[in-house]
């Protein structure tokens, strides 16, 4: 099959891996494990017939198309070498889309070309509350049917591997995991080089994680904390945790759309305060400027067709802007949670995640403006922009640059193998020494087809 050039739509993610089936009969089987809200198949594409249950989750987030490329890359990878599957008593379960009512939303933009403000203006990606990889209110109150039916399938599984696919639109490539996976920083080095893939070393949301390595960060356990909080720090009860139970290492792997160079810069900042007051008092500035404009906006889109659905989501950014500009302005962190010390990657990411808030909230405030007709279209020039200010800012500012999707495909691709050779290893190693282990609760065999 001939190498991924764009992004696949939902439709795609479907009819390349029923074609892949069809190719590899004995070996891969298609199976429907679950309805999204609007309709959709949930499609798990399963490959091989070992005891070890490995499980990739492509696509949890709607705006993140990387991951559907990168199943189906994984897919030819696994049957063509016989040490993934067989040589490691393992069966690749496939998730090929947890969210497509989220990615069709996007399908807009996935075909190319990718410019930074075409991005932004047709960007989509539901509010908190309806991204299925997120247990608000336990397993037990589930409320997505796509959350409902990963959590089946991984009790259903017990994998002892889990890996989530994301994308991080601006910045560089990182890897988050529940458990420590000694040797994982270095091939990650090794591929980031190999690709020209700028590596994340202060990821903004693994601000005040563990470092396991370089681009490498423990996720904490989950803790309870309010909506806020569950927005911008990842350690809340989640999909990734919930398999924890069964011994199962999950990995978080980020793979950056447009690269910078300068979130790999370890190099301590000349002046990190002044670079962070900066940053917040911008934050600070551009939220009230995209407050007035949603006042404004409102009485035109009440009765808009989907509007709720483009207004929760700018309700979750205005609502954590505040918060997050006080966290990291040194004035007022002495007040609360204090800093760790910081690189240069960490102010960059900082002044990147900042610009990503303000950029998603400009971008959605534009799709309602658009739709509601030409009173509400009168914002429109307001919107463009800033649309444009703050993309100009990422290129000329950040230096961010466009990574070919075949780059990005394959940097996750590897990254995901190299994750999970080494949990076979670890998995084999604490056999061997009578130890549990991560694969101590094996799967029995499954006969889906």
């Amino acid at each position: 099959m001939p190498p991924l050039l764009r992004y696949p739509s939902v439709d795609e993610l479907g009819e390349r891996a029923a074609a892949l089936v069809a190719r590899h009969p004995r070996d891969a089987r298609l199976r429907r494990v679950g309805t999204s809200r609007a309709g959709t198949p949930l499609w798990l594409l399963r490959l091989g017939h070992g005891t070890r249950q490995a499980l990739v989750v492509a696509g949890p987030h709607a705006n993140e198309p990387v991951g559907g490329a990168t199943a189906l890359r994984l897919a030819e990878r696994v049957l063509a070498d016989p040490g993934l599957g067989e040589g490691a008593d393992a069966t690749w379960n496939l998730l090929l889309c947890l969210d497509p009512d989220g990615l069709r939303r996007n399908e807009s933009w996935l075909a190319g070309p990718y410019l930074l403000d075409d991005y932004f203006r047709k960007f989509f990606r539901p509010a908190f509350l309806e991204q299925p990889e997120w247990l608000p209110h336990g397993a037990a109150g589930a409320a997505l049917p796509e959350t409902r039916a990963l959590l089946a399938l991984q009790d259903e599984l017990k994998p002892f591997f889990q890996c989530s696919l994301h994308g991080v639109d601006v910045g560089g490539g990182f890897v988050e995991l529940t458990r420590d996976l000694p040797g994982l920083a270095p091939r990650i080095e090794h591929t980031a080089a190999r690709l020209g893939i700028p590596r994340e070393l202060g990821a903004y949301d693994t601000l005040y994680w563990p470092s396991l390595g370089p681009a490498v960060y423990r996720i904490p356990p989950p803790r309870p904390g309010d909506l806020a909080a569950a927005i911008t720090e990842a350690a809340v009860e989640s999909t990734w945790y919930h398999p924890h139970r069964y011994g199962t290492l999950t990995a978080v792997v980020e793979a950056p759309m447009w690269g910078v160079r300068a979130v790999e810069d370890a190099a301590p900042p000349a002046d990190p305060d002044a670079a962070l007051r900066t940053v917040s008092r911008n934050l600070r500035h551009d939220t009230q400027l995209l407050k007035r404009i949603l006042n404004r906006l409102l009485p035109y889109v009440a009765t808009a067709p989907d509007a709720a659905r483009l207004l929760a989501p700018v309700d979750d950014y205005l609502l954590v802007c505040p918060g997050l500009a006080d966290a990291w302005d040194p004035d007022t962190t002495e007040r609360g949670r204090p800093l760790p010390p910081l690189s240069t990657a960490h102010v960059t990411a900082l002044h990147i995640a900042g610009r990503r808030l303000v950029l998603r909230t400009a971008g959605l405030l534009h799709q309602l403006a658009s739709g509601a007709g030409r009173d509400a279209a009168a914002l429109l020039p307001e919107l463009d922009r800033l649309v444009d200010e703050w993309c100009a800012d990422y290129r000329d500012g950040c230096g961010a640059r466009w990574i070919p999707i075949p780059r990005q495909v394959e940097y996750q691709t590897r990254v995901v193998l190299a994750a999970f050779e080494l949990a076979v290893r670890d998995a084999r190693e604490g056999s061997r020494s009578g130890e549990p282990g991560w694969g101590a609760e094996p799967a029995v065999p499954m006969h889906w087809e």
